[in-house]
C-alpha cells in the first residue's frame, strides 16, 4: 500500500447475503468489484473496504424490509461497519409494489431484494449498490465523501421501471419499488433465477431415468403407434399439458413443497413461494421433457424400421410419423416418471420449494474470509 493511500480516509462497508445461496453467489462476485466501483462512482479520495459476510439461513419473513433492517443494522454496529447492504432472495413489498430496494439513513443500512431485478441480478446490482452506498454516507452527512445528493434519482434512472418513493414514517428512508406489469414479471423472473432451476433439473435425474424407461417400453407396442397416428395435434397437446401439471403436482404433494400461511410467514409471501416453486418445477420438468423427446426420437427411429411402422399404420410415412409417436411416448412417460420421482434424495428435491434453504456446509469468516463450521 502506497503513502498516499495510507492517508486517505476509510469507509468499510458490509455485504451481507441472507440466506446463503444465490445472494451469497451474487455478493462473491460483487465484491471482487465494488470496491473498484465506489472509488469511480461515489469518490476516488477515500480508501473503500468491501466486507463480505452470510446472513441468516431462513431470513424473518414476518417484518418484511423493516426485520432485514433491523438485524442489519445490529449486524452493523456488532462488526463496526460505516454501512452496510443487505442482499437477499424475500421477494419485498411496499403498499403492494414489488420493493427493489429500501435504505435507512438512521441505521445506516439498505436492503436489496434480488427477485425484484429480474434475471440479471448481478449486473443490476452492480449498477444500484453504489448508488445506495453514496446516498447513506450523504443522508449522514459523512464528511469523508463530497454530497451526492442525486444518487437517489442516479439509482432509479438506472433501473428501468423503479421509481423512488420517500417515506412518510421516517425522513431517513427511502424506498425504490418496481411499478406496472413489467415490475411484476420481472419479479417472477428473478425468483426462478434467484431458485436456481438449474439445481432442480439436475436434481430430477431418476425421474428422468424412469420415464426413458417408460417410453423404452412404449415404443414395443403397436397400440402406442396407432394412439399416436389417431389423435390431433390438439388432443396431444392436451396430453402433453396434462401430463406435465401432473408431475409438478406429484413433486409438490409427495415432496411437501406447499408453502403453507403461518405467524411468521404472511399469506401473501406464502402465496408468492409457491408461485416461485410452482415456475421452477414446471421450467425444470419442461426441459426434462424436451430432452425425453429427443432422446425418444432417436430411439425410435433406431428400434422401429419405416416398413413395420407402415405395416402397422397401413399406409406410408415419414419423419413426422416418429416425431409423433416421439410427442405421445415422451407425454405418457412423464407420468411414469413421477413414479421415479418418489426415488429422489428428499434434499434435492425440496432445494426445488422457494421457501426452502439446505443449511450450507460452512459460513464464511468475516476477517479472513475462510469458511469455518457453524455450531
Amino acid at each position: 500500500m502506497t503513502q498516499s493511500e495510507q492517508q486517505r480516509p476509510e469507509i468499510v462497508v458490509g455485504l451481507v447475503a441472507t440466506p446463503p445461496d444465490q445472494p451469497a453467489r451474487v455478493a462473491e462476485r460483487l465484491t471482487a468489484e465494488l470496491a473498484s466501483g465506489l472509488t469511480e462512482r461515489v469518490s476516488a479520495d477515500v480508501r473503500w473496504i468491501v466486507r463480505e459476510g452470510w446472513g441468516e439461513v431462513a431470513p424473518r419473513r414476518d417484518g418484511g424490509a423493516e426485520a432485514l433492517l433491523d438485524d442489519l443494522a445490529q449486524r452493523r454496529a456488532d462488526d463496526q461497519w460505516d454501512v452496510a447492504i443487505c442482499l437477499t432472495d424475500l421477494p419485498l413489498h411496499a403498499e403492494r409494489m414489488p420493493l427493489v430496494a429500501q435504505t435507512s439513513a438512521r441505521r445506516r443500512v439498505a436492503v436489496v431484494s434480488l427477485p425484484a431485478l429480474g434475471l440479471h441480478q448481478l449486473r443490476a446490482a452492480s449498477a444500484a449498490v453504489p448508488d445506495l452506498v453514496s446516498g447513506l454516507l450523504s443522508d449522514v452527512s459523512d464528511q469523508r465523501v463530497s454530497s451526492a445528493g442525486g444518487a437517489p434519482a442516479e439509482m432509479a434512472r438506472r433501473l428501468p421501471a423503479v421509481h423512488r418513493v420517500l417515506s412518510e414514517a421516517d425522513a431517513g428512508e427511502q424506498r425504490y419499488v418496481a411499478s406496472g406489469l413489467i415490475g411484476r414479471a420481472r419479479l417472477l423472473t428473478g425468483m426462478v433465477r434467484a431458485n436456481r432451476p438449474g439445481r432442480a433439473l439436475l436434481g430430477l435425474s431418476k425421474l428422468l431415468v424412469g420415464a426413458f424407461g417408460t417410453a423404452a417400453f412404449a415404443l414395443t407396442t403397436d397400440t402406442i403407434w396407432q394412439m399416436g397416428d389417431a389423435l390431433g395435434g390438439l388432443r396431444l397437446s392436451v396430453i402433453m399439458l396434462l401430463g406435465l401439471a401432473a408431475l409438478v403436482a406429484w413433486l409438490i404433494v409427495a415432496h411437501d413443497l406447499w408453502e403453507k400461511p403461518d405467524r411468521d410467514t404472511p399469506a401473501e409471501l406464502a402465496r408468492l413461494f409457491n408461485l416461485g416453486t410452482i415456475l421452477t418445477l414446471t421450467l425444470a420438468t419442461a426441459v426434462s421433457y424436451v430432452v425425453l423427446f429427443v432422446g425418444t426420437v432417436l430411439v425410435g427411429a433406431l428400434l422401429i424400421d419405416t416398413s413395420v411402422l407402415e405395416q402397422i399404420l397401413e399406409r406410408p410415412v415419414s419423419f413426422t410419423d416418429y416425431l409423433t409417436l416421439a410427442w405421445i411416448t415422451s407425454s405418457l412417460a412423464t407420468v411414469g416418471g413421477a413414479i421415479g420421482s418418489g426415488l429422489e434424495n428428499e434434499e434435492t428435491v425440496r432445494a426445488a420449494a422457494y421457501g426452502y434453504h439446505p443449511e450450507p456446509d460452512g459460513w464464511r469468516d468475516q476477517k479472513n474470509g475462510q469458511p469455518h463450521s457453524r455450531r
